[in-house]
């Protein structure tokens, strides 16, 4: 997995829509919201509606796919397409669906991110045969399935957005220890 960025001009360098702001804040958690998995499915039909059988694969991941974890309330999908660098396989119809490209990664698995705004999503492209789906998916169920991992990652989450951050991108990248952690049990199956 190559850096996330981390400064200004990082981040500027990746975006392609929008302006890099500071935060200068503390993070905004909210308590799980049970509506979270309908308002999943409700915009996971729109994608696959917009792409057909150009959405390889469609998950809920991130915070609001773990039932009882805070979150910012923003939905974290995970769409798998055949080449995300190919943008005008599937960018046209995201886009006449409500979406917007947002950050383009080409060095990390030609990852994208668009965004939706009602409700607020990150959806997050990647190749079918992408390493990352396995780590997405597999730090979600993870999570999911062990009490212990939810809560070793629900209390880092409540300490860590306690503090001031510059960008809500570093808060991210400060939970990564603990993610990478959960990631590594979840993909060597320990029990």
């Amino acid at each position: 997995m190559t850096a996330k960025p981390e400064t200004d001009e990082e981040m500027a360098a990746i975006r392609v829509s929008g302006t890099v702001t500071a935060w200068n804040n503390t993070i905004p958690l909210y308590d799980y919201d049970p509506a979270w998995p309908a308002q999943y499915e409700r915009e996971a039909a729109k994608i696959r509606s917009a792409l057909g059988e150009g959405a390889v694969l469609l998950e809920h991941v991130g915070s609001t796919s773990i039932p009882g974890m805070c979150a910012k309330p923003v939905l974290d999908i995970l769409l798998s397409v055949a080449n995300p660098a190919d943008e005008d396989a599937y960018v046209p119809a995201l886009t006449a669906a409500g979406f917007r490209l947002h950050l383009r990664e080409p060095d990390w698995y030609e990852h994208r991110v668009m965004k939706g705004d009602a409700p607020l999503v990150n959806l997050h492209v990647l190749p079918a045969d992408c390493p990352e789906i396995a780590r997405m998916v597999g730090f979600r169920d993870r999570c999911r399935a062990h009490p212990e991992e939810f809560e070793l990652y629900r209390s880092t989450k409540r300490e860590l957005a306690g503090r001031v951050w510059r960008h809500v991108q570093h808060y991210a990248n400060a939970k990564s220890e603990v993610v990478e952690a959960i990631i590594g049990r979840a993909l060597a199956g320990a029990e």
